[in-house]
């Protein structure tokens, strides 16, 4: 790792004012950061890393009426063992438990969770050997290279620089995202209330709509039905230490209004909102879950490396849906 200052915020102030210096980056658990800096994937290295740690208050689990609040710093160990979680929100334990692995669930925060950038191999790669569009280069190498893991729903454009677009295929398969699209999360900042599913974005070096100096500082998850009757599901090749390649959550209420939300196969959380039409409203049955599995896959444009995401998208909808 190459020299770089270090910042102990004391407070969200603190923090979001150092954000905004040239070269500045956040760390928490540093899941993420700790192998940027070390594989050295940057176009530039950062010069400091102010430390959101340090702040206190922001590490709690508590309930605000029928909100449960969920402060940035808190672990998905922690999430995972809660008894206000598992009791009235149980998909999101199980999904924080079902991240990573035991020892990195220990210091990864949810707010972290949340902001981690793409895991695509050409974005990560060592020494940056690919400037990548999401580095604001000009190409995103995995439409014509390995791409087994990538967005079968078509890449999303963003601005790379002042008159320029350009498009990335990588998806988002943070362990979170799907189970809090479904509930209805809403994510607190030091600057504003930002609804869950307009939060994740796609962007240089980034992946949400978070400005810079912006800090997350709480997650709200309403506790409604659609918290409670919640399942979460996650496809990997491997059971520990692996992002899914395909994570998603099947929430609905008293009535039958279904909620899904799909990972690992676009840039961003994927509503599947023609399944969610489909199952309005209706009484379940095996046939109407394997529609609704359909649904879900409709408008899927793979690759020939990864159309077998195609299929796992109906499959586990399917299955989820039927418990």
């Amino acid at each position: 790792m190459r020299p770089f200052s270090h910042i102990n915020a004391a407070t969200v102030e603190e923090a979001s004012a150092a954000l905004l210096s040239e070269g500045a980056v956040a760390i928490a658990g540093g899941g993420d950061l700790l192998g940027i800096l070390k594989d050295d994937i940057l176009p530039e290295y950062p010069k400091t890393v102010v430390n959101l740690k340090s702040i206190p208050g922001l590490d709690s689990i508590s309930l605000d009426g029928g909100v449960l609040v969920i402060g940035a710093l808190v672990t998905l160990a922690e999430i995972s063992r809660n008894e206000a979680v598992s009791g009235r929100a149980p998909a999101l334990a199980k999904a924080a438990g079902s991240a990573s692995s035991p020892t990195l669930r220990e210091t990864t925060t949810i707010g972290g969770n949340l902001c981690q950038l793409p895991r695509c191999w050409y974005f990560r790669k060592l020494n940056n050997r690919f400037n990548c569009a999401r580095k604001g280069g000009d190409t995103c190498f995995a439409v014509s290279g390995d791409n087994r893991y990538h967005s079968v729903f078509g890449g999303e454009t963003f601005k790379s620089s002042p008159g320029m677009s350009r498009a990335c295929i990588a998806v988002n398969q943070g362990e979170l995202a799907p189970v809090l699209t479904v509930m209805g999360a809403m994510i607190k900042t030091s600057k504003r209330m930002i609804d869950v599913n307009d939060f994740f974005g796609v962007g240089v070096l980034s992946a949400t709509v978070l400005d810079r100096g912006e800090v997350i500082t709480e997650i709200r998850i309403p506790l409604t039905d659609y918290a409670y009757k919640c399942s979460y599901k996650r496809f990997a090749f491997r059971k520990s230490i692996d992002f899914p390649v395909i994570n998603l959550a099947v929430a609905k209420d008293l009535k039958n209004n279904y909620r899904i939300c799909i990972g690992g196969v676009a840039p961003k959380p994927y509503r599947a909102d023609k399944a969610e039409a489909l199952l309005a409203g209706q009484e379940l049955t095996p046939e109407l879950a394997e529609a609704a599995g359909v649904a879900a896959a409709e408008g899927a444009a793979p690759f020939e490396a990864n159309a077998y995401k195609v299929q796992l998208i109906k499959t586990l909808v399917k299955r989820e849906l039927l418990g």
